[in-house]
């Protein structure tokens, strides 16, 4: 740190002021020999030396060189020296006392030194540490700069890469840090210090290759801190590009795996229908004679498989669409029961006899919805859980307010949901382990669900416990324009 000019001109008068008191004490109130004084003068000097520095160790030697023969070498009183001994004795004096000065000073400047270096040390630590948070290569490049003027306390930085030809920055411009200064430090192998100007560059390397440059501007820096830094740059980005292949190659074999399962899902769906269809044609085709009857459940059947089938193909389609983007909402302001309505009546037909159990709180507000869409979310519920539960257990929806939206819940009481299970069952083409074959589907229905809800603004969640069944719940968000309440139609 910069010393102001004031306190360094005050030190001087300090340190005489020091010796002055020294010298009053022993002329006045401790009278003692010319050794003691000698021996007290030196450690006042190591003293001073130790704190501020070689300048005024100098001043303060001579100047108690001098006080010494005037007040304590006889003849005192007078700077003439009677005896020659004391005129070694001073200049042992004067030699020690800027020898030790010269030690203590060495002493002091080690000791800052290595201050400085466990500072820059801990600087480097906690910079490799952000270095190594960031898992892609761009999101690094882009942090780098930035994380230096952190770490390091320096007024601006600036990294230049080969590959992209392009110069990322922090901190304000400086003129030093061109595109050109930092395409020119490539071909270096060493750092270069411009101390003049404050400005440092250093080459960016991996092995040998020259991958691209930095440059610093600001706070001084050791050259061995600016080689660590350059070093870690370059393992940080090599780290980076590991991670980024690593996750890229996962990606492949998520996407493989996600293949395999459509697949699995797509040929079961469509098995089970196309056998049925398979069967009723052939047997209409080799039995010529049946009667009216069954040729009528014959194509009874064949009608309602080719509906299946036409079913599982839409929300194939429908699914590509939702990831895509590409389908718009018709949303306006709807009481929850036009939706939980509607849905119940598309229902009708799948949920037979099945008790159905619907509580609606009184008095709730609008939602802003898409009522076709948020009855297909409800239909997808609803059947999942006519299928995945006892044929005499009822099914309750529940509707009620929750801060910013109306909560819509389907519950069952089903065989429930393994917790490993619940962190998946909303992944496209996913069916539960234990009814993945016994019951029907091609696992995109909860997929389809979310995607529309989410979509719409709001969320949607799942509560299961083994053996006690599962409660599938989504939000809609209230329409503000029209907060109007809706008598409750339970």
């Amino acid at each position: 740190m910069r010393v102001p000019l004031l306190y360094r001109i005050l030190q001087f008068p300090i340190a005489l002021g020091i010796l002055i008191a020294i010298t009053a004490l022993y002329r006045k109130e401790i009278p003692v020999n010319a050794t003691t004084v000698a021996l007290t003068f030196l450690v006042a000097i190591l003293a001073v030396s130790t704190f501020w520095g070689m300048a005024v160790s100098l001043t303060m030697s001579v100047a108690a060189m001098l006080m010494f023969n005037y007040y304590f070498l006889p003849p005192t009183g007078t700077f003439t020296v009677a005896d020659p001994q004391n005129w070694v004795a001073l200049a042992t004096f004067l030699v020690v006392a800027i020898i030790a000065s010269n030690l203590s000073m060495r002493v002091r400047q080690k000791a800052a030194d290595a201050a400085a270096r466990q500072h820059e040390v801990e600087k480097l630590y906690s910079f490799s540490q952000g270095l190594l948070e960031s898992r892609n290569v761009m999101e690094l490049v882009n942090r780098i700069p930035a994380q230096i003027v952190d770490a390091f306390e320096v007024g601006a930085s600036a990294l230049f890469l080969a590959d992209k030809q392009k110069v990322y920055r922090s901190g304000p411009v400086i003129p030093q840090l061109d595109t050109d200064s930092l395409k020119n430090m490539m071909g270096r192998d060493e750092p270069v210090i411009d101390t003049a100007n404050s400005v440092y560059f250093l080459p960016v390397r991996l092995g040998m290759q020259s991958v691209g440059s930095l440059g610093i501007s600001g706070t001084m820096l050791s050259r061995q801190t600016l080689e660590a830094i350059g070093t870690l740059v370059a393992i940080a980005m090599e780290h980076a590009r590991a991670v980024e292949q690593v996750g890229q190659t996962e990606a492949a074999r998520e996407a493989e795996k996600l293949r395999t399962a459509l697949l699995d899902a797509v040929t079961h769906a469509l098995r089970t229908p196309l056998t049925s269809i398979k069967a009723s044609v052939t047997n209409l085709l080799s039995n010529p004679n049946l009667g009216s009857n069954q040729r009528q459940e014959l194509l009874t059947i064949i009608n309602e498989e080719s509906d299946r089938l036409n079913r599982l193909v839409g929300e194939a389609g429908e699914m590509a669409r939702l990831d895509a983007g590409e389908v718009e909402l018709n949303v306006g302001p709807h009481p929850i029961d036009n939706v939980i309505t509607a849905a119940l009546e598309n229902c009708r037909g799948s949920l037979a006899n099945r008790t159905v159990n619907v509580q609606i709180s009184p008095g709730l507000p609008r939602v802003r919805v898409d009522v076709a869409r948020a009855r297909e979310v409800l239909v997808h519920l609803l059947e999942n859980a006519h299928q995945y539960s006892p044929p005499d257990q009822p099914i309750t929806v529940t509707a009620e307010a929750n801060g910013d939206f109306v909560v819509t819940s389907v519950a069952d009481r089903g065989a429930g949901i393994e917790d490993p299970e619940q962190a998946l069952i909303f992944e496209k083409f996913y069916r539960g382990k234990d009814q993945r074959y016994s019951v029907e589907g091609t696992g995109m229905g909860l997929p389809i669900a979310k995607a529309i809800v989410e979509a719409h603004g709001g969320t949607i969640s799942l509560t299961s416990q083994r053996g006690r069944g599962s409660v599938f719940s989504f939000t809609l968000p209230i329409d503000r324009g029209r907060n109007t309440q809706i008598p409750s139609h339970s």
